[in-house]
């Protein structure tokens, strides 16, 4: 007798698995935000177009969950969801971010248009490597977070020579085997780095509602989050080499 498994078909209901593809449709749903997010660049509606990269990061921080909850990789194997929440967040991540940083006015204008494509296909080659996380779940390099640069330029209103040497040395970067904290995944000092991640949402939504016209106060903080999220690990790394 054959005591190979049923197929998933007989194996599970309608409903569980319309459930499950409803996750893949909520992923997706974070491309058409990208483009509402640059349509609002285009415009030179530089607060709208955070708000809605703040809408994808939602929706890119609980998909994952939701789909473990759901148990979609089993239920739709013949959808990946790996592959989609890479396409989403190219967009959002990276391609919007690099139109609104090129397209601002904050870099160089000779250097603004070779930066955005060093911007995108460094990114594009970042998302392809294999070796993206280290084994502690760090990132291993730069991890193509445009949409933080593009965040942190339009908060500190620096000149264009200090933006574009900033641009240019994060997409060297990309490239260089440091590790930068996964806020979500790595464990170590967790619960640290996810109360700052929750007062680091705060003050970036107190920075949108205000156009961001904010004070010290608000931008050391969002400042030193993320210096905390770049430099941990580094720091980590030093202080016990000096006690070795």
């Amino acid at each position: 007798m054959d005591q190979t498994s049923p197929p998933i078909s007989s194996q599970s209901p309608l409903r569980m698995r319309a459930a499950a593809f409803s996750v893949h449709i909520f992923t997706a749903l974070g491309a058409g935000v990208a483009l509402i997010a640059m349509l609002e660049a285009v415009r030179e509606h530089w607060t709208n177009m955070f708000v809605w990269l703040g809408i994808a990061l939602v929706i890119d921080a609980i998909d994952g969950p939701i789909a473990r909850r759901l148990d979609v990789v089993r239920l739709q194997p013949n959808w990946s969801g790996d592959v989609l929440d890479l396409v989403v967040d190219f967009l959002t991540y990276v391609f919007v971010p690099a139109y609104a940083i090129t397209a601002s006015g904050m870099l160089l204008p000779l250097a603004a248009p070779i930066l955005g494509i060093g911007i995108v296909v460094s990114s594009a080659l970042y998302f392809a490597d294999r070796r993206m996380k280290a084994t502690d779940n760090h990132f291993r390099g730069f991890p193509a977070l445009w949409n933080a640069v593009a965040f942190y330029l339009f908060l500190l209103h620096m000149s264009p020579i200090p933006s574009t040497l900033a641009v240019a040395a994060l997409i060297v970067l990309t490239f260089v085997p440091i590790h930068v904290l996964h806020p979500f995944r790595v464990v170590r000092l967790r619960w640290l780095t996810l109360w700052l991640l929750a007062a680091w949402a705060v003050l970036a939504i107190i920075t949108l509602v205000y156009d961001f016209n904010v004070g010290l106060p608000i931008t050391f903080g969002l400042c030193a989050i993320g210096a905390y999220v770049l430099g941990s690990n580094a720091a980590i790394r030093l202080i016990k080499s000096l006690k070795a």
